[in-house]
This record gives structure tokens, sequence and C-alpha cells, in this order.
């Protein structure tokens, strides 16, 4: 891969526009072309970047091109917009500048996506950590909510940005991101109620319809058939390659991590819904006895649908759209509105609402992305605002004539600017400063913001003046004030040279801007600088009980009724360009220029005349004349050296002395004419192009040649190198072949003298072994013969043996035999002997048993079934008594034995019931009053807590102490006993919650039957002590946490610090003793306990919402509290 150290290394084209020579609109346009063509969409003016849309994604924004750019020259590389963003980020990190970003362009240049890389190279490039992560994710991801709500699809550009932003981005002293300040100007809320065809509504309106699920539709009375509402085009309803559903996703995630709360989301997406129903209303006349006609509402459902959704009494909003109500000084007057007017009202109560809740929606982003430090803060501002808008067909309205003036100021102060800059740096180089003759703008824009004949001026008013206003008499005011200004042309002016001029109709006026001449139709001018919304439909939306509309509609509040008119659309736009440029002007400027190659919105298609058309309006050539005026290239004097010491044999290859004075050896060799450069503190300045170019061929031949004696030189070192690697080698080879070939002879020589002393060992050996065999024979014949002898002897004295041991066995058998006879024989006698006496004891029996029956049958049949009865019963019953005896004497034991028979039922019920009631009273009869109270209170816990809170089963089981600190006994806390008088119910260590962040600081925690005492754990002082009267309501989650919130009357004297967050390991037991204590007071209201995973806490003067989720938090088993941001606490659940 070939790296560049140079903005002229191979370049294409020429990377510098004003390096360009020839010099003029057409090479300039050549120069665009020809490196769009090579993909090369960035292009300088200076410091000025200007960016083609390629309308195709490119790979040069990758992680590696911004570690490519990162810290590096300005003009070190080719150009890039990460070489801007990388320069007005190291002004502002090391040199402690504020910057600004300026993007301009028309619609479809790429303004918003050149935004978003110079943020996302600031992101990529600061610091790193959890809370800088924090805020560069909350930076970037405002970007999908403002465009959801402020972008639509043109004809140029399928995500036109429909409003100017501003963003301060503020940094501390190492450079890191701490929030965010956005400014925005003059959505085009027209666009809510008609749009051009082909063209759509916002985004929003689209992706709520597509992406939002059935029950939220549902909840909104909203339908997904975008044909049901008369705000939404038909036409271009679907765009190819937007996902409306999918971006509805990523703007809910993106509004959930810049910091919206749930019904903060919810009361948004219900004014959308609600601007929908809006443009559904229609109205027909209805004839009244004065001849007048008045409006009424055709269809009531969608009015009264969109009444549902904001709050609204429907009554009112159909009079507010029925009559009107003028006030002046003490009297009021009520006129009917006729269809017209009606539609009129509609309109304009559907614009100011969406535009209320965009300005709404940035104030809120504003809130979450501030940064948090009260110290000065380092800022880097990045302006997103329309470029200059010319319409060919000549319908360049009120909204064109605004964008316009907005870049004419811009304009002014990039030229003032660029020129202040040129001037500093002469004079920081001490470089001679000639005046520069340049096209000033301010004649233009005196002409329309004048305060006295400004046109704006003027167009207030015409919209002040009483009696009949219309848009001809503010042409006619314009023929006459302005009618010898050089830059204003009109039909009817007294100029007579343009009477005849049939190219300006009659209801128009054309002003020569310094992008050209704009041709303006007045139709309204008054109107759209008016922008009134009837006061009856102010105070209408100030009655809806929407928690957002008090906040949009503050006029409408009848108590502060203000008959002075409200400020003019214009009026406003003029001061807030006002504190736009103020606040430029004390930022060191950086410019991005966006051009679009061709309105078909297609890669590879470059259209000259449209180019050169934005060249002209965006000034860009006389920005390139404002540069080359003095020096047209300028370095500092080491890089110059460096790159150009080849050309002289004094610097080459290597210069000892000071910069400078190599750079005067170096021109003063290359015979370059003085009056070509000039030598300033740390650069050197050449005046013309060429110069610079003719050394540039130079420095490329001598490259060559300088190259070819690198390869002669790496060709002789390569070679010799080989030959000495060869010598070496084969002295190896040498070395290991001649040891080789005497390991072999040494290995031959040692192999025959190993057989030669083998062969004679062999032959010794041998001799020995003959020697020893005859002697071993000798031997085993001596040994054989007296084994033999000695064997004989044994076996003639063990045949001796054998017959004296048989004679004796012999007598020994038949002794028992004959003993065994006379057993068997005693035996047989008493076994029969027995037999004889068991049968005569059998007999006799049998004898007894035949007397008995005799004797006993004569009484059987009268007595003996009763008898068997009685004792059958006798028996069944013993034996059910006996079965009752292993039920336990618990009350909470429902065991008892079935029953075994069916005579036994009632009685078998009865017992139960006696037993359990008897066994109930023995259990009481075991109770003191104190653990009467204990169940009492366990018994209130079941009732508040059981099934809601999944705490409470593990509660049940432990009882409550009450006084888990001993606080009677411990002398640590003597000081803190004296100053309760009252017998403390509960004392507890809990933890106290910092709204800050999030994190708990241990406290005291002290019950008795009037207040609550909070107390220093260490030192027992009390912190606050707050009565029970002064309590409104608890707040604690569903889920298995110790948190809880005491929450304090609204007015009452402890509610100046705000409500307590606290969390206990025994939060069941505190809040049934505070509910119990609530219930049995009769002088106070009893105690609310709030059961839910979501409920505000208010801390001083802000409200904090606090959110329940499960998951398992990173230090354990416990719950863990943490600040998402200034309006939110997260409590995070380990999963059961």
């Amino acid at each position: 891969m070939e790296v560049k150290t140079s903005l002229l290394d191979n370049m294409i084209g020429v990377g510098d526009m004003v390096l360009l020579e020839p010099l003029n609109e057409d090479s300039f346009i050549e120069n665009l072309r020809n490196r769009f063509d090579h993909n090369e969409i960035y292009t300088y003016i200076g410091s000025v970047v200007i960016s083609m849309n390629p309308y195709r994604s490119l790979p040069i924004y990758t992680p590696q091109k911004v570690e490519e750019y990162r810290n590096r020259n300005f003009y070190e590389l080719s150009p890039h917009i990460y070489a801007l963003a990388d320069e007005a980020y190291r002004s502002l990190r090391d040199q402690d500048k504020d910057q600004c970003i300026l993007i301009t362009g028309e619609s479809g240049a790429g303004k918003t996506e050149a935004s978003k890389l110079v943020m996302s190279y600031v992101a990529a490039v600061c610091g790193k950590g959890q809370e800088v992560n924090k805020v560069k994710e909350q930076l970037l991801q405002s970007n999908p909510v403002l465009e959801a709500f402020g972008n639509a699809k043109t004809m140029r550009n399928d995500n036109s940005s429909r409003f100017g932003k501003y963003m301060d981005i503020e940094f501390d002293f190492k450079g890191d991101p701490l929030g965010g300040v956005i400014s925005n100007y003059l959505l085009e809320k027209s666009r809510v109620c008609k749009q051009p065809r082909g063209e759509r509504n916002f985004h929003i309106f689209y992706q709520l319809l597509s992406g939002a699920s059935d029950d939220t539709l549902m909840k909104l009375k909203l339908d997904r058939d975008f044909s049901k509402y008369n705000y939404l085009s038909l036409d271009s309803a679907n765009v190819n390659g937007l996902d409306d559903a999918a971006s509805f996703r990523t703007v809910r995630n993106a509004m959930q991590i810049v910091g919206f709360m749930e019904a903060e989301v919810q009361s948004v997406l219900e004014l959308v819904a609600a601007v929908l129903k809006l443009g559904n209303i229609e109205f027909k006349p209805e004839s009244r006895i004065n001849g007048f006609d008045e409006s009424r509402v055709k269809d009531k459902n969608d009015l009264k649908e969109m009444c549902e959704l904001l709050g609204i009494e429907q009554s009112v909003l159909e009079r507010a759209f029925s009559y009107r109500t003028v006030e002046a000084k003490m009297e009021k007057m009520s006129t009917t509105l006729n269809v017209a007017q009606a539609y009129y009202a509609r309109d304009a109560l559907a614009k100011n609402l969406y535009s209320r809740l965009f300005s709404w929606l940035v104030t809120r982003i504003n809130e979450s992305i501030k940064a948090q430090a009260k110290t000065r803060h380092k800022v880097m501002g990045v302006l997103d605002i329309y470029g200059f808008e010319i319409f060919e067909d000549g319908d360049n309205s009120f909204e064109q004539f605004i964008i316009n003036y907005c870049n004419e100021k811009l304009q002014q102060i990039f030229i003032e600017l660029t020129l202040r800059e040129e001037q500093e740096e002469y004079i920081r180089e001490d470089i001679e400063w000639t005046n520069i003759e340049y096209f000033n703008n301010a004649v233009i824009c005196d002409l329309i913001e004048n305060n006295q004949n400004g046109i704006l001026a003027m167009l207030d008013e015409e919209c002040l003046r009483p009696g009949t206003v219309t848009d001809d008499t503010f042409l006619d005011k314009l023929n006459t004030i302005c009618a010898e200004h050089q830059h204003f042309e009109s039909r009817l002016s007294k100029n007579s040279k343009f009477l005849t001029d049939h190219s300006l109709p009659h209801s128009c006026f054309r002003i020569q801007h310094y992008a050209g001449k704009v041709l303006y139709r007045v139709e309204g001018f008054v109107d759209k600088n008016n922008d009134l919304l009837y006061r009856d439909l102010s105070q209408a939306m100030y009655k809806a009980t929407h928690s957002l509309m008090r906040q949009l509609f503050p006029e409408g509040n009848p108590a502060k009724v203000n008959l002075k008119r409200p400020p003019t659309a214009g009026f406003q736009f003029k001061a807030s360009v006002g504190v736009l440029m103020k606040n430029l002007q004390t930022k060191n400027p950086n410019y991005i220029r966006c051009i679009k190659p061709n309105d078909k919105k297609v890669a590879h298609i470059f259209t000259d005349s449209l180019v050169c058309h934005q060249v002209r309006y965006l000034g860009l050539m006389e920005n390139v004349r404002v540069r080359r005026a003095g020096y047209a290239f300028r370095q500092p004097y080491e890089s110059c050296l460096e790159r150009y010491k080849m050309l002289c044999k004094k610097t080459w290859p290597q210069w000892r002395g000071p910069t400078r004075d190599g750079v005067e050896v170096l021109l003063t060799d290359c015979s370059v004419p003085s009056e070509e450069f000039a030598y300033g503190r740390s650069k050197i300045f050449i005046r013309n192009p060429r110069t610079l170019f003719t050394l540039e061929e130079r420095r490329r031949a001598c490259l060559e040649d300088l190259a070819t004696l690198i390869q002669k030189i790496y060709r002789g070192w390569k070679s010799r190198t080989h030959f000495l690697l060869l010598k070496k080698s084969q002295v190896v080879v040498a070395a290991w072949y001649r040891r080789y070939a005497q390991q072999n002879k040494y290995q031959k020589i040692k192999s025959a003298t190993l057989v030669m002393q083998s062969f004679i060992r062999g032959w010794k050996a041998r001799n020995i072994l003959r020697q020893l065999k005859y002697e071993k024979r000798c031997k085993e014949a001596v040994t054989t013969i007296a084994a033999y002898w000695h064997g004989t002897q044994a076996r003639m004295e063990l045949r001796r043996l054998k017959a004296e041991a048989r004679n004796k066995r012999a007598v020994s058998v038949i002794w028992a035999y004959w003993q065994g006879t006379k057993a068997r024989r005693e035996l047989r006698r008493l076994k029969e002997e027995a037999r004889r006496k068991h049968a005569v004891a059998i007999i006799w029996a049998y004898w007894l048993g035949l007397q008995v029956r005799r004797e006993y049958r004569k009484f059987f049949r009268a007595n003996a079934g009763k008898k068997i009865y009685d004792f059958t019963i006798q028996r069944i019953m013993q034996k059910y008594f006996l079965g009752l005896k292993t039920t336990t004497m618990s009350p909470m034991d429902n065991t008892w034995p079935t029953q075994p028979y069916g005579f036994l039922e009632g009685a078998h019920t009865e017992l139960r019931r006696i037993f359990h009631l008897w066994r109930c009273k023995k259990y009481r009869g075991q109770f003191t009053e104190e653990k009467k109270s204990v169940y009492e209170e366990k018994l209130e816990a079941s009732e508040i807590f059981k099934d809601k809170k999944a705490l409470y089963p593990s509660s049940v089981s432990q009882p409550f102490k009450g006084d888990y600190l001993e606080i009677q006994k411990n002398p640590k806390y003597q000081k803190l006993n004296g100053a309760v008088d009252e017998k403390v119910l509960l004392a507890d260590l809990v933890n106290k919650i910092n709204r800050a962040n999030g994190k708990g600081s241990p406290r005291l925690f002290l019950l008795t039957k009037s207040n609550f005492v909070l107390a220093d754990q260490k030192t027992g002082q009390v912190k606050a002590s707050v009565p029970l009267p002064d309590l409104a309501s608890v707040s604690v989650s569903t889920q298995s946490d110790g948190f809880f919130a005491l929450k304090l009357k609204e007015g009452s004297a402890s509610a100046s610090k705000g409500d307590f967050l606290l969390s206990s390991d025994h939060l069941i037991e505190i809040i049934t003793k505070l509910h119990r204590i609530g219930t049995t007071a009769a002088d106070r209201d009893q105690i609310n306990i709030d059961i839910s995973d979501e409920f505000l806490v208010q801390f001083k003067q802000d409200k904090v919402c606090v959110k329940f989720i499960q998951g398992g938090p990173k230090n354990g088993n416990s719950a863990a509290c943490k600040r998402k941001n200034n309006r939110l606490l997260e409590v995070s659940v380990p999963s059961p």
C-alpha cells in the first residue's frame, strides 16, 4: 500500500484549488470532475473543504482511515473531511481555541452526512471511559430523533433536513466531551399541511404508522393505511431504500438512550397522532339569520378522537373552529369563521402544534446532553444549515427569501473571517499585508435587514398596519422605498429600465444576491410572516389535560392574557441569525462546502451546469481569489526543506544548520526569482502556483535519478552479499566433508579391531568352558549315587510306619460304628414315647371342647347376636379414636384422618370442628400481648404485600424485631436516644440514595408514633426529623429489592429538601409499621402504599424517575442503583 507524505504526492487533478492553473470557472469545474471520476470527492480551497456527494458508499471512512488522519498536519495527506475535523479538534484541545464547523450546500448535497462524519470522527479520537462514552452516545443518538421529526423526502433528497441545526459540543481541558447544546432554525412547518408532488411529510408520521405495534396504534387511535390521512401525500409514501418500520425502532431506542422517559415518549406520539387526526377534520358551511356563513365540523369522529388524545372538551375545540374572539382594550367581540377561515385555523393549529413540539424536543434533548460541570468549557460548534435556494420556475417564496438572507449573512462572515485569518497569518509571519479587492455583500444584507428601510422591517410594518393588508400592498411599499437600490428590481419600480422587462412578472421582485439574481413571488409573504394562531385555539389548547400542552401554548393561559401582537416569523429569524453570527465570530471557523453532482441522486454522473450553479452561489471562485490575492502557497521551513532538499547539493542529504538558512540556500541554488517568494517567521510563502509546480517537476526528475542511483547501489550490495555468502558456504561444506571422511576411516579401523578381539576372547572362553563342564559332570555323578542310596533307606522306613498307622485306625473306626448304633436305637425309643403323649393330649382337648359346645348351645341363640354387635362396634370405635391420636396440635395443620365408615359421617365432621376450636383456644392461651401485636403486624403485612412484591415470601419467616440497633442498651446512641422524646417503635440502619450518582450513604432510621428520624451512623447527629402527618405516600417496586421512597406532601414544612429514597433489609417491617401507625391514628389520613416498577421522586426542584429492571448487577446478588441521566435513576435487581 502506497503511503502519502504530502498533499502534492500522486495528485489526481489539483488537491488544493488555490494551486489551480489557469484559474477560471471552466478549469475549476473540470478539476472537480476529474477528481470525482477517480472517487476523490474532497478538494481543498486553502483550509476550506469542498465535498461532492458520491451517492454511494466509499471505503474511506474506516477505523483505519481515522487512525491515518489522527494527529496529522492538514496538508500532509489527501484532502478529507477527517483532516478538517482533526485540525479543529487539535486546535480546540491543544491551543484552547473554540471552534466552529460551518457546513453549507443545497438540499441533497450531503450536509447532514458531513455533520455526522465530523461528530463520529471527534467521538472516535477523543478520550474513553464510561461517562465519556455515555456522553458521546447521547450526542450521536440525538441525530436520529431530530432527523425523524425534522427531515423529509423531497425531490432533491430522500432525507432532506427541513430545519437548520447548530450544535455546540462542550469539552473539558483534556478534550473529552462533557455535553452539548442544540439550536434549531426555521423548521419548514408548512410541510405539515401540504407537500409538493413527489415529496413526503416529515418522516415520523410514516415511521409511526409503519413501525408501531398494533397495541400502540390502538391507544393512539390510528390506522396503518396512509390513505386515511389528508396530511400524508400518497404518491411517494413508500421510498426505495427507506425502511420506516426499522427507523421507528431506531428512533425509540435513540430516545431512550438520550434520556426520554416512557411517559414522555408516549406524550410525543400522542401529539403526532393528534396532528394526523387534525388534518382529517373537515368543515361545511351553515347559513345564519344575518346572512353570513358559519363553519361547522362535518364528521365529528376525528375531532372526538383528537380531543381524547389531548384531553380537551370537544365542545371547546369545536367552538374555537367556528368563532374567533377579538379583544381591543377592555372590549371583546366574537365573530364567526367561514369555511375557508376554519380550514386556515385548522392548518395554523397543526403547524404550530408540530413546530412547538419540535422545539420542545430540542429543549428536552438539551436537558439530557447539557454539561453538568460548572467550570469553563471548550466549545466546538457544528452548523448544518440549508444552502442558497433558487427554484428555476421562479416559485421562490418567503421561505427561500429567509434562507437566502441567512446565506448572505454566512457569506459575509465567511469572507470577513477568511480575510481576517489571512491577515493574521501575514502579520504573525511578518509578511507585508496588502488590501484585497473583493465583493462585499454588506449592501445586500443591509437591503434585507435594515431596521428602517430593510425588506424585513417593511414586511413587519405592513403586517402591523391597520386596514387592508395584502401581498400587493407590501410589493407597492417595496417599489416605493427600494426602487433606487442597485440590487433591487421590480416591474413597477420607479426605475424605468425595468418597465419593459417582460421576464419580471408584476407580482414579483428580484434581488441581486452574491450568488446571482433570484426572483421572489410575493404571494404568501404577509401570511407566512404573520404566522397567526387565533387566541381561542391557544386558550383551548391550554385547557387540555395533556402533560405537554401547557408548556407548548403558554400564551393560552387566561390569567396571563397579553394583547400585544406576537413577534413575526421574519423578526424572530432575524434575531436568531444575529445571535448565531455573534456566536460564530467568537470562534475559529472551519468550512465544509457541500455540492451535489446531479439531480438524479445516482452515482457516477457529473452535471456541469448544476455543479457550476452551486459553485457560483457558494462563492467558491471568490474564495479562491481571496486566498490567491497574496501568496498562493505557504509551508513550514522544516516541511519545505525536507521535501525539496534533494534539489541542491548543499542541502542533500542532510542540512546541518537552521532550516530557514537551508531553504534560502535551496531557493538560491534553484534560481527562483526573489519576487516569487517571501520569508516568514516560520513559513516560506510562494506567490505563483507555477513556481511550486516547477519545483515539483524538478523534484520528480531528481527522485527518478536518486531512484536509479539507489537501485545501482542496492544491486551491487546484493551481488557482493551473495558472493560472500557463497564463499562462506564453500568453506563450511569443505570442513564438513573432511570431518565426514575422517569419521568414516576411524569407524572402519574400530570395527576391524573389535572383530579380532571378539575372536580371541571366544577361543579363551571355549577352553575354560570345556574344563568347567568336566568338573561339573564328576560332581553330578557322586551326588546322584548318594541320592539314590538315601532314597532307598527312606522308602523302607516309610513302608514300616504306614503298616503301624493302618492297624491303629482300624480299631478306632470299629469303636465309632458301635457307639453310633447305640445312640440311634435310644433316639427311636424317645421319639415313640413322645408321639404317644401328644396323641393323648389332643384327644383330651377335643373331648373337653365337645362337652363345652354341648353345654353352651342352649344359651347361644338368645344373646350371641347382640353381644357380637356390641363387641364389633366397641372395637371399631376404639380403633377410630386411636387413629385420631396422630393429629398435631398446630392450628395451621389442616390434616385429619379420613372417615372409615359411613355411619360416622356427622360425628367425624363435628369432632374435627370441636378439636380445631379446642386446639386454637389452647394455642391462643399461650400468647402474650407483645406476641399478639407482632402477629397483627404480620397479618397487615400480608394484606399489603402478598402477591404484590417478590420480597414478601422471604420475610414471612422472619420475626418483626423492631429495635435492630438496641438503641436503649448501646451507649454509642445515648445522645440520639435523648433527642427522641417518644418510644422508638423501630430502629434500623438504612442507606440514603444520592441523586447525583445513585450511591447510598448509611443512616440510622428511627420511627415513633408521631415522626420518623434520619441520623448519621457515626456521630448519631440528627439529619432530618419529619412528622408523620407530612408523609403523603410510600412507593416501592414489585421486585425483590429493598428500595422505598418516602414522599412528602407538597407545601409542607418538611418538603423543602424533597422526598427520601432509601434502601433497607427490613423494608416489609418498616412500611408495615408506617401503615399501621397511619391506620390507628385518628388525626391524620392513612398513608398510601404505591407498588410500581417506575415512580417519580421529588429531589428539591427536580423530579427524577426511579426505574426498576431485572438483570444481574456487577457487584453481586444485591440490587444496584445507577444514574442514567439528570431525570432517571435505574435500579438493577437480580433475576429470581
